[in-house]
């Protein structure tokens, strides 16, 4: 199962929580790109530009895919939040069969939480330099989100109850009995 959204959704926290409660794995596509590149994410983007960075995010999407269908196993992965408006990414995604689920919140949460982040992780992010071009972006990019197979509202919900609705939505038993995905 792949998770998306834009930033501040609980892609992560989200995805982590429901692979505990399932006892799937839990992998977060942009950790799996730094390590393939041995480099993050930001210095793919400042030293090479996002094209180089969304082509080693394509890659690194066919790996797990290649992945998930030679093996056994349940896994949830967090796409970041500009992987699933790549016609290439969303492609692979339904070619490929696995549910996608798009994490959504009004775009003032999405901010609000953003800055939090940023502000514990002493983090510089670009896309919060605004919130107007903030806003643009998210809007921009909801058109393509609502093409996942199921959309969860996050706003104002705790981690477990997101957890627990998309597992209900999916018909997911627990103890890693559920869809192989």
């Amino acid at each position: 199962m792949f998770l998306v959204g834009f930033m501040g959704a609980g892609k992560t926290s989200v995805g982590q929580a429901l692979a505990a409660g399932l006892r799937w794995l839990f992998e977060d596509l942009d950790d799996r790109i730094e390590r393939r590149e041995a480099r993050t994410v930001p210095e793919i983007f400042r030293n090479s530009g996002e094209p180089q960075f969304r082509q080693a995010e394509r890659d690194a999407l066919r790996e797990v895919l290649s992945e998930l269908r030679s093996a056994a196993g349940n896994r949830i992965v967090a796409l970041g939040g500009g992987a699933f408006v790549q016609p290439a990414i969303a492609a692979l995604l339904h070619e490929a069969g696995f549910p996608t689920i798009f994490l959504d919140a009004p775009v003032e949460e999405l901010w609000h939480r953003c800055q939090k982040q940023a502000r514990m992780q002493s983090t510089e992010r670009p896309l919060l330099s605004s919130p107007e071009s903030f806003a643009e972006l998210c809007q921009a990019r909801r058109e393509q989100y609502l093409r996942a197979t199921l959309r969860i509202d996050t706003g104002g919900r705790s981690v477990e109850a997101l957890a627990g609705e998309i597992a209900r939505s999916l018909a997911l038993e627990k103890k890693g009995k559920g869809k192989n995905v």
